[in-house]
């Protein structure tokens, strides 16, 4: 393996994820992660860090259902892949979901192959719940299916973990996040920083951070669309001078924005 993957390199060690859980493979989809990896799924619950966590993670979330990726678009910026997808879960009773989301795959060199260091899936938990609880019969009997699988692989702890992914910005940040990307997508620099905290982080790709003047002249002309509030973050898929991409916008405490990166991929 190259010390500098390419992206064709990156995209098919992501792409081993989908494969791998399709095929029910749970030593190849656990093998995918660094030994100190991590899955965030969805980002705001709690992390599940550690081969052993992320093998309880598949045994809750993964080996009961049929899950199919409906991928949009990825984006490679840097050693991250940010999947444009929706998900469909197909669980035990016949009840299948459909789950727009972003996923954040991280990835890094291990013993010279490429390894997944953390797994983070924007999508609306709530959003997720609703579908199930209005899905009648077989809705209701896979949630009741669902609760003691998580107590029985989480534990109570790790139930309470999952479902803090209720809390966070929800609709009023979505709401936050369009009104700085729209913003931004003027070139309006002071109605930009009134969304943002004082000194907020900005970061256009892999050029790292950056003022809002320079910040604000690479983003003009940005349109975006299919906002995700997960925790304490939105992403949104977002259409640049430079390609389509994925913007990630984390918020401080309240609703002002404590960063923004806007992930594309090399020109």
């Amino acid at each position: 393996m190259p010390a500098n993957p390419t992206a064709a390199e990156l995209l098919a060690t992501v792409e081993a994820s989908p494969a791998a859980v399709g095929a029910h493979d749970k030593a190849a989809w656990v093998g995918l992660f660094a030994e100190n990896g991590s899955v965030e799924d969805p980002v705001g619950s709690r992390p599940h860090l550690g081969r052993a966590a992320i093998e309880r993670f598949y045994d809750t979330f993964i080996a009961p259902n049929d899950i199919a990726f409906d991928v949009a678009h990825d984006v490679v910026c840097g050693a991250t892949v940010f999947r444009d997808l929706t998900i469909a879960t197909t669980m035990s009773t016949g009840v299948t979901l459909h789950v727009p989301m972003h996923l954040r795959y991280d990835l890094e060199e291990v013993d010279g192959a490429l390894k997944i260091r953390a797994l983070r899936a924007h999508w609306e938990l709530a959003g997720m719940i609703g579908q199930l609880l209005g899905s009648g019969a077989q809705g209701l009997l896979a949630g009741a299916k669902l609760g003691p699988q998580l107590l029985g692989n989480q534990g109570v702890g790790g139930a309470i973990g999952f479902l803090s992914g209720l809390r966070g910005v929800g609709k009023p940040g979505k709401q936050a996040a369009g009104r700085l990307l729209d913003a931004l997508g003027r070139a309006d620099t002071a109605d930009a920083q009134s969304a943002l905290v004082s000194v907020p982080r900005l970061e256009w790709a892999t050029d790292g951070a950056m003022s809002l003047a320079d910040f604000a002249t690479r983003v003009k002309g940005l349109r975006w669309s299919k906002a995700i509030a997960a925790g304490r973050t939105v992403t949104a898929t977002v259409e640049t001078r430079q390609g389509r991409g994925i913007a990630e916008l984390d918020f401080a405490e309240g609703l002002r924005i404590a960063s923004a990166r806007i992930f594309v991929g090399a020109n």
